[in-house]
C-alpha cells in the first residue's frame, strides 16, 4: 500500500475558486426567488439546469442524493445511435441519435467521449444471419455519414486476433460498426459545473420534504439537508420534477390523487478485470430484440445488461445473484469462459430505466421521455438517454416557455439563441493534455504517465488545476491505491470543485475506484478524512 499520509498533507486548505460550502449554498437558496427550481440532478435535471442558466434564468438545482447518484450513473456508458432501433424502422431516430453522438464527441465533450469499435458476432443458429447484420451495420454507418467508417462484415479469424476473448466455436462472421462510450458520472459532474459556470446554484444530498404553494400553484419546495439535518426552503416561479424513478413520488406531493405516469425496468451490469487487451467491444444478439454487451471500459470489462420490470423501492435496487448469473450466461454466448471467471468480478450494479406506463412487457416498451403537468403547475419529466441528453434538455426548456399562463415565456426568448454546441468545461484534446502534464512540470517533479492519461481523459484541461495542487503539495501526487493511477489531489479537487460530500461520491462517481475494486477500508477512511476537513 502507498505510504500513509498525515492529515495536513491531505489538502486541508481549499483552493481559490472553490465551490461555496453547504451553509453558504443553503443561504443562497433560501434567500432568493428563483425562476426555475430543478429537483433531481441526473441526466435530465442537469441538462435542463445547464440550458436554463445559459438562457439567463435564475436557476436552482437540488438532489436528494449525489448528482447522477442513481440511474444516470448506472448506464451502459454508451453514446450511441441505437443499432437495434433500425429493426423497428426508427430510421429518423437513429439519424438524430447519431447527430447528437457526433456533436458530443467532436464539439461538446471530446475529452470525455471516446470512439469505440463494436463487433457483432454471428453464430450458427443465432437470431440473425450475416447478410442481414451486414446490411444493418452498413445502413447504421450510412446514417452517421460514415463518420466512424463503413459498417462491414469481417472474418472470424480477424475478429479473434483483435479480441482474444471472442468465442469462435460456431462463429460464422462478425459485423463491425462504430459508436462511442463515456464515463457517465464524469459527464454528469461536468454538466453540473457547466450549469454553475452559467449562474445556477446547486446542492446535492438535499431532500425535498414538501412543496410550497401559492393560490394552488407550486412555487417552491421545503428541503432537508441529509448530511446535517438542516431544514430550509426555496421559492421559485416554476418547479421542474426531474427525479427519475421517484418522479411519481414528487407528483403525489403535488396531487395525492395523481395516477402513476411511469413504470420501471431494472438493468444490471457486471464489472470484471480484463485478462487481455480488448481492441473492440462486443454486442451479441440474445434474441430478436435483446443484445448483451461486453465493453472495455476504465481498463475493465463491463458486461450487461438485463431488462426486467421493477416494482420495489427505487432506493433498494441492486444487482442480485440471479442478475449476475444471467449476465454471465448471456456473455458466454460470445465470450470465452476464462474471461468470465467469478474471481475476476470487481463490482456489480443496477439502475432503473424510466419507461412510459402502458401494456406489454418492459423489454418492448418505448424508450422515450415522459412529460406531464400537474394540477399545481409543476412540470414532471422522466426517461431519456445520455446520447440525447442535451436535446432533451432543450426540448423540456422549450416546453417550459409554453406552459399555460406563460410564467417564464417573456424571460425565455434568449433560449432560442443558445449556442447549440456549447462545450463542457475542460474541453480539449486529451492526448495534448496528457503530453503537457508530462513535460510541463516543476523542476524535479515527475508525473506517472498513467496518471497523466487518466487525468486528461476524465478532466480535460481542468487536469492542470489538479497538477497545480500536486505542485503545491507533492504528497497529493501519491497514488490513492497502488493498482490505480488516481492520486490524492483528485480527492481534494472533488471536494473543493465537484461537490463531493461522501466517500461514495468520490470513490464511486468522481472516480471509479469502487467499481474497480480499489476502495479498501484504508482508502475509504483517508478519503472521508479529506472530505471532513472542509465543512460548512
Amino acid at each position: 500500500m502507498n505510504t500513509p499520509l498525515s492529515a495536513p498533507a491531505l489538502g486541508t486548505h481549499p483552493a481559490a475558486g472553490s465551490n461555496p460550502g453547504r451553509t453558504e449554498t443553503r443561504d443562497l437558496l433560501a434567500h432568493a426567488t428563483y425562476d426555475l427550481l430543478v429537483v433531481g440532478g441526473g441526466i435530465l435535471g442537469t441538462s435542463v439546469a445547464w440550458h436554463a442558466a445559459q438562457s439567463g434564468l435564475r436557476v436552482a438545482m437540488v438532489d436528494a442524493g449525489d448528482f447522477a447518484g442513481a440511474t444516470s450513473s448506472a448506464s451502459s456508458k454508451l453514446v450511441h445511435g441505437g443499432l437495434r432501433y433500425l429493426q423497428t424502422g426508427a430510421v429518423k431516430l437513429v439519424a438524430e441519435n447519431h447527430h447528437e453522438r457526433r456533436v458530443l464527441a467532436k464539439d461538446v465533450a471530446p475529452h470525455l467521449v471516446n470512439p469505440l469499435t463494436f463487433y457483432l458476432p454471428v453464430y450458427k443458429g443465432g437470431p440473425h444471419g450475416a447478410a442481414k447484420l451486414g446490411a444493418g451495420v452498413f445502413a447504421y454507418s450510412a446514417l452517421s455519414a460514415f463518420g466512424d467508417g463503413v459498417g462491414r462484415v469481417i472474418s472470424p479469424s480477424k475478429a479473434a486476433a483483435d479480441n482474444p476473448g471472442l468465442r469462435t466455436e460456431n462463429l460464422k462472421a462478425v459485423a463491425v460498426y462504430g459508436d462511442h462510450q463515456m464515463n457517465d458520472s464524469r459527464m454528469a459532474v461536468m454538466t453540473v459545473r457547466a450549469a454553475v459556470d452559467s449562474g445556477a446554484v446547486v446542492l446535492n444530498h438535499a431532500e425535498v420534504t414538501g412543496l410550497r404553494t401559492t393560490r394552488g400553484r407550486v412555487t417552491g419546495a421545503e428541503l432537508r439537508d441529509r448530511l446535517d439535518g438542516t431544514e430550509f426552503g426555496i421559492d421559485a416561479r416554476l418547479v421542474l420534477n426531474a427525479t427519475g424513478p421517484w418522479v411519481d413520488h414528487l407528483r403525489a406531493m403535488e396531487d395525492s390523487a395523481a395516477d402513476p405516469s411511469i413504470r420501471l425496468s431494472k438493468g444490471a451490469h457486471l464489472v470484471l478485470k480484463r485478462k487481455a487487451p480488448w481492441r473492440a467491444a462486443m454486442a451479441t444478439p440474445i434474441d430478436k430484440y435483446r443484445i448483451t454487451f461486453a465493453l472495455p471500459w476504465e481498463d475493465q470489462l463491463l458486461l450487461g445488461t438485463t431488462d426486467e420490470e421493477y416494482t420495489g423501492d427505487p432506493a433498494d435496487v441492486r444487482a442480485t445473484e440471479s442478475d449476475i448469473q444471467q449476465i454471465l450466461d448471456e456473455a458466454a454466448f460470445s465470450v470465452r469462459d476464462e474471461h468470465l471467471d467469478r474471481d475476476l468480478m470487481t463490482y456489480a450494479f443496477a439502475g432503473l430505466r424510466v419507461l412510459p406506463g402502458g401494456p406489454g412487457g418492459v423489454e418492448s416498451a418505448k424508450r422515450e421521455t415522459v412529460v406531464s403537468e400537474g394540477r399545481g403547475g409543476m412540470l414532471s419529466v422522466a426517461g431519456g438517454k445520455w446520447t440525447t441528453y442535451r436535446h432533451i434538455g432543450r426540448t423540456v426548456l422549450d416546453k417550459l416557455t409554453k406552459l399555460p399562463g406563460g410564467a417564464l415565456a417573456e424571460d425565455m426568448e434568449p433560449v432560442k439563441r443558445l449556442v447549440r454546441h456549447t462545450p463542457l468545461p475542460g474541453v480539449s484534446n486529451p492526448n495534448a493534455v496528457a503530453h503537457r502534464l508530462l513535460v510541463d512540470r516543476e523542476p524535479g517533479a515527475r508525473m506517472d504517465p498513467l496518471t497523466a492519461r487518466q487525468l486528461a481523459t476524465h478532466y480535460g484541461s481542468l487536469s492542470f488545476d489538479i497538477a497545480r495542487l500536486v505542485n503545491e503539495d507533492p504528497a497529493l501526487g501519491e497514488r490513492i491505491h497502488p493498482d490505480g493511477p488516481e492520486v490524492w489531489a483528485q480527492v481534494v479537487y472533488a471536494r473543493d470543485h465537484e461537490w463531493a460530500e461522501t466517500a461514495d461520491d468520490v470513490l464511486r462517481r468522481r472516480t471509479t475506484l469502487t467499481i474497480r475494486g480499489l476502495d479498501t477500508d484504508e482508502v475509504r477512511a483517508k478519503v472521508q478524512r479529506i472530505l471532513d476537513d472542509r465543512r460548512g
